[in-house]
């Protein structure tokens, strides 16, 4: 009886070795049809070079005239010229400041993360705080009213409404935001309410606003609504109108100016990000715990751009170094 059940296994064994040497005589005999006997050729012989087109470097800032930086009660600055992504100024980059209505700016991200434009959200609880669009508790609007009015007016209503309607409410989107930021790598920035009022579990840095600032322009939509001057929204029963006012005094009063958001609180002092399109380039500013974020910034803004020219690497490193 073993010496069976061992010839059995023999034979099977046996039979998987004809058909596997099989198998493997066949694709010996026809090689081209399989990926097994695929052969990667080479045209290149020893003396070759690759040649590999490589999109040229974007021009960079160079102080031409030597003129040095205003004066500033900025505490925070960051300037950079976002296509080289190259600081043209830095004050206190790494320094942790209260963030204040520029944490719109992430709440608006995250949101846009989850919400479709025509979602029809429910305002809850409203918030009075600070400046606010008048939401009244009851009221239907679409998230991307909802949205203008967190971006272009500031309003804190606004903000707290996206939030609220967001899965979880506000505790589990602060929880998303801060998900975000380490998504972002922002790394030294971190939330606990979807506002920006000033808390010490509640803050950012100027290089991390200017990274969360180039990733919100990044979108189209964003960009758009941050260089809204005014705008008016209505309820989805076109009962309640709201009328949007931009905070950002420079915007369509010093040419260039594309957004992005203000922000104040009495800890965090005045804060501006702004974008700046002039001349071909594109510039932004960030400003935070200022005395006078508008006057600063159109400062730096002439700063730059009547100091500044941009040049391409050639012309500062000549091509035979």
């Amino acid at each position: 009886m073993k010496f069976q059940k061992l010839s059995k296994i023999f034979r099977n064994n046996l039979i998987r070795i004809i058909c596997f040497a099989g198998f493997a005589f066949v694709l010996f005999l026809f090689p081209s049809p399989n990926i097994y006997f695929q052969t990667f050729s080479s045209n290149f012989t020893s003396g070759d070079s690759f040649n590999i087109d490589l999109p040229s470097p974007p021009p960079i800032p160079i102080n031409i005239t030597g003129a040095v930086v205003p004066d500033l009660t900025a505490e925070g600055v960051l300037i950079i010229d976002l296509p080289s992504y190259m600081i043209i100024h830095e004050k206190n980059a790494d320094e942790k400041f209260h963030p204040a209505s520029t944490t719109k700016i992430i709440t608006a991200l995250v949101a846009l993360d989850h919400f479709q434009l025509d979602d029809i959200l429910t305002v809850g609880r409203v918030e009075t705080e600070g400046r606010v669009m008048g939401l009244v508790s009851g009221e239907k609007l679409t998230f991307e009213s909802l949205l203008y009015g967190a971006l272009v007016h500031s309003a804190n209503d606004a903000a707290y409404a996206i939030a609220e309607n967001y899965p979880g409410g506000v505790e589990k989107f602060v929880e998303a935001m801060n998900r975000k930021t380490v998504a972002l790598h922002l790394d030294n920035t971190h939330f606990n309410n979807p506002i920006g009022f000033d808390d010490d579990q509640t803050y950012t840095t100027p290089k991390d606003l200017a990274k969360l600032a180039k990733v919100a322009l990044s979108n189209k939509l964003v960009a758009k609504i941050v260089s809204t001057k005014s705008i008016t929204v209505s309820d989805s029963d076109f009962t309640y109108f709201h009328a949007l006012t931009n905070v950002n005094e420079l915007l369509g009063k010093v040419a260039g100016v594309a957004g992005v958001k203000t922000g104040y609180t009495e800890s965090g002092g005045e804060i501006l990000v702004s974008e700046v399109k002039k001349n071909g380039r594109s510039v932004l500013f960030v400003v935070l715990k200022s005395v006078d974020r508008f006057k600063e910034t159109k400062d730096l803004i002439d700063w730059v751009f009547g100091n500044f020219a941009w040049k391409n690497i050639t012309e500062i490193i000549p091509a035979n170094h």
